[in-house]
């Protein structure tokens, strides 16, 4: 990393940042609060950072996930209709975008008029790719024309490449929990079924393959899934030794 060195004092509130969106992940919200907590700590962390949005990238489509403020939604949405801007442009390059308005009024004029109508005069943006689901960039906006510092676009690309990292990790783990519970599922599944089919073979003196047929016939007959049908007839069977 070249340049000026990122000032302590900056790397001090990106760390209590970070540790206030890790506290957000425990709590294991749905995926707008996460968003809305990347966005939220964006502005706390970046100089001159007044508004965030994060735009994602779904089915070629960009579409805005997460925002702080409505102004940076209509700046968003200025950029998606004209098919150009910052924020498309660090979503498809992987590169981090970073000017004042004055000197963007060439290479994007609507973008530009918009947001210095809202009062927007910096603007800084870097792609943030988590996986197949979450691609496209973390949006800073700013009311002063400074354009962001050099450092501060380095910030937001560290603080861009943790939060990816983090989220990654999290999704990861809920994915893994998930396999885990429908494995447990289908582990109950199977363990119902082979015993309704055991009752039967032991009843009607018939083969496993008989019983399985009989299983399912009487699902596709009353429309219900196997498993359910297997237990309801275990559990009647169980009630009806119980009462003799």
């Amino acid at each position: 990393m070249t340049g000026e060195p990122i000032p302590p004092e900056h790397l001090d509130e990106l760390t209590a940042a970070m540790a206030d969106l890790t506290s957000v992940l425990d709590a294991e919200p749905g995926e707008a609060e996460i968003l809305d907590a990347v966005c939220a700590e964006a502005v706390r962390v970046i100089p001159g950072a007044d508004m965030a949005s994060i735009t994602a990238i779904r089915d070629g489509e960009p579409t805005t996930a997460a925002f702080t403020d409505d102004r940076a939604v209509e700046i968003d949405r200025v950029q998606y209709a004209a098919g150009e801007g910052p924020c498309l442009r660090a979503a498809e390059t992987g590169e981090v975008v970073r000017l004042p308005l004055a000197t963007a009024g060439a290479v994007w004029p609507e973008f530009t008029g918009h947001a210095r109508r809202l009062g927007v005069g910096s603007y800084l943006a870097a792609p943030l790719r988590v996986d197949d689901r979450l691609a496209g960039a973390l949006n800073l906006f700013g009311y002063g024309d400074h354009g962001f510092a050099e450092t501060d676009s380095r910030l937001l690309r560290l603080y861009t490449t943790i939060v990816s990292f983090g989220l990654r990790t999290t999704r990861r783990y809920h994915q893994a929990r998930q396999r885990a519970g429908d494995l447990e599922t289908a582990m109950r599944s199977r363990a119902v079924i082979e015993q309704a089919k055991g009752i039967l073979m032991a009843v009607h003196r018939i083969s496993a393959e008989d019983a399985m047929k009989r299983l399912i016939a009487e699902s596709q007959h009353t429309n219900v899934k196997l498993r359910d049908v297997a237990a309801r007839f275990v559990a009647e069977l169980s009630t009806t030794d119980a009462r003799a």
